[in-house]
């Protein structure tokens, strides 16, 4: 883990350390993103090392899981039931 400080220019700027930056892939021009996450502000850099650290992370969470496909054609098949047994009901 590192640890390192920064100060806040008058115009709201820091500098990210050295050492941070050539962990984490953050080069001039890299975009980040803020969240706050339980009372604390955390940085994200948007590079290809966070986000492959991102796809290693939730590989396998959806196993089993029906696709998407699968999804909207259940959903498109309870729909026509439904639809049909309107016209059922309205028939009578």
């Amino acid at each position: 883990m590192i640890e390192a400080y920064a100060r806040v220019s008058s115009k709201g700027q820091i500098v990210i350390p050295a050492a941070i930056r050539e962990k984490f892939g953050i080069q001039a021009g890299t975009r980040v993103k803020f969240v706050e996450e339980r009372q604390q502000l955390v940085l994200v850099p948007e590079t290809p090392i966070v986000k492959l650290k991102t796809i290693k992370g939730v590989r396998g969470l959806t196993a089993g899981a029906p696709s998407v496909t699968e999804l909207f054609e259940s959903s498109r098949l309870e729909r026509e039931r439904e639809l049909r047994e309107e016209v059922r009901q309205t028939a009578r």
